[in-house]
């Protein structure tokens, strides 16, 4: 997965815009979760996964179509991280419009990753 983008607060904003395809945010989460695919086989290596995510997800999901997955990754956030958005990229959210389950998974998407950013101590 190396054509994937940098983790940057650029990359995160895009997530947030819709302007990464979900193909492309899903797999960044993916990675960062320690999925890895064999393209030899087609076969999704978990060895690198975290044991409740193993169980639950043998394969990684797609959180922006499913609510089960996005509620469990929202959960796996620290709680000293649930407001990052807001106050690392001043994030306002989405208004009332706006609010589809789409969107707001891709806001947790965002959230998730500027999370692990964190810490991992990766700069933005």
């Amino acid at each position: 997965m190396s054509d994937l983008p940098e983790l940057t607060t650029a990359t995160l904003w895009g997530i947030i815009n819709d302007e990464i395809s979900d193909d492309t945010a899903h797999q960044l989460v993916w990675h960062c979760l320690g999925y890895r695919l064999d393209p030899a086989s087609g076969q999704w290596d978990t060895s690198e996964v975290a044991s409740e995510w193993q169980q639950e997800y043998p394969e990684p999901p797609k959180f922006i179509e499913s609510r089960p997955a996005t509620v469990k990754l929202t959960r796996s956030i620290p709680a000293e991280h649930k407001q990052l958005l807001k106050e690392e990229l001043g994030f306002k959210g989405y208004t009332v419009d706006e609010l589809v389950p789409r969107k707001t998974r891709r806001a947790t998407i965002a959230n998730w990753l500027l999370s692990y950013m964190k810490l991992h101590e990766i700069s933005a």
